[in-house]
């Protein structure tokens, strides 16, 4: 019995130094991976704060049915020149060159090298242009200076205020629905606020063109004043940009210049000459005020009660009928005005008792003969 139990012991022992050395192998296998994390969180870092740096200039593209953000290797270069700073992030990895930082950056997948799918100049033009609207990816994913494009891999962190914007999308949704039950008061706000800025949109947009129209035909330059305001890849800040970009094309000819004057001239031409009168802006104006006058007046109240008032009175029969023809009242002798048509049917009505009248003078007279 005993040296069963002695076995018994010595195999516990094995067993738990066994787990003990197993043990110490995972706790071992694990540092290499956690110093592996914590360099890809360095980077990843370095990477957020290079993204979110304000002096590196980017733009936005469409690559591969995806709008990505991304910026020119000369500018990378330029902005870790002058802004040193940055690479403190990395900690032991700081001295090493911009290029060792860029490749680092795209073998961990943070940064993707792409090129512009248009490589011909388009006609009208001298060179290339600057920032591509669509790129792909390049072959070979290593860092270069000379006319190379890098997109940022990974999906940028929204701010607080942005999350915020977008859980307010469905509240908004739910006050538009909500518009026709509004106080008069807020509908006439709303009313004029979106009136006022769709004015401004358009005001905006004629200016612009004007400018642009005007400026090409006498100086042959093509300027477009806030540039951006109708691209669909244009960030919140580059979507009012004011100043134009520069005119990378060539200046147009004399005769082209003067064919788009003759047309802009017969275009206000015709549009001066079919312009409606006063009589039918005036139409236009009334009707317009009456839809816009029905849409701000309605309510659930008003729209019950109408609704009450257009079914029929019912008539107690227990009660004597004291309703003769004598004892009839304005109001039930001349028909109510309820709609577009009640002043036709009042006149007519009328024109009606005129006639009457005239036919029992008329019968009156023949029976005094």
């Amino acid at each position: 019995m005993k040296k069963s139990g002695g076995a018994a012991d010595k195999k516990r022992v094995r067993r738990s130094s066994g787990a003990v050395a197993n043990a110490t192998r995972d706790l071992n296998s694990d540092t290499p991976p956690r110093k592996q994390d914590a360099k890809k969180d360095v980077f990843q870092l370095f990477a957020e704060k290079v993204r979110d740096h304000k002096d590196l200039v980017s733009r936005w593209a469409v690559l591969q049915e995806t709008r990505v953000e991304y910026f020119r290797g000369k500018d990378f270069v330029s902005f870790l020149k002058n802004h040193s700073e940055v690479k403190d992030i990395l900690e032991l990895n700081n001295n090493l060159e911009v290029e060792e930082i860029a490749n680092t950056l795209l073998s961990k997948n943070l940064l993707v090298r792409c090129d512009r799918v248009v490589k011909t100049v388009r006609p009208g033009k001298k060179k290339l242009s600057t920032w591509p609207a669509h790129l792909e990816i390049f072959p070979d994913q290593v860092f270069s200076e000379n006319d190379a494009f890098f997109a940022w891999a990974f999906v940028k962190r929204r701010p607080l205020w942005q999350t915020l914007l977008s859980l307010s999308w469905p509240v908004l949704t739910l006050a538009i629905c909500m518009f026709p039950v509004y106080p008069h008061r807020c509908k006439l706000l709303i009313l004029y606020s979106c009136a006022g800025l769709l004015l401004l949109i358009l005001s905006l947009l004629s200016l612009r063109a004007t400018v642009f129209g005007v400026l090409y035909i006498i100086l042959g330059k093509r300027v477009w004043f806030f540039p951006n305001i109708l691209a669909e890849e244009a960030t919140l800040g580059e979507l009012f940009r004011f100043w134009p970009n520069k005119d990378e094309e060539e200046r147009p000819k004399w005769t082209t210049r003067l064919f788009y004057a003759l047309v802009a001239v017969l275009v206000i031409l015709l549009l001066r000459h079919h312009a409606p009168d006063e009589a039918a802006r005036a139409r236009y104006q009334k009707r317009m005020s009456n839809i816009i006058d029905e849409v701000l007046e309605w309510s659930p109240s008003l729209a019950l009660s109408g609704m009450m008032e257009k079914q029929p009175t019912v008539i107690n029969t227990t009660e004597p009928n004291n309703f003769t023809g004598s004892g009839k009242t304005d109001s039930e002798k001349e028909p109510r005005v309820d709609d577009e048509g009640g002043e036709t049917i009042l006149k007519q009505h009328r024109d009606e008792e005129m006639k009457n009248m005239e036919d029992t003078n008329q019968h009156q007279h023949q029976d005094h003969i």
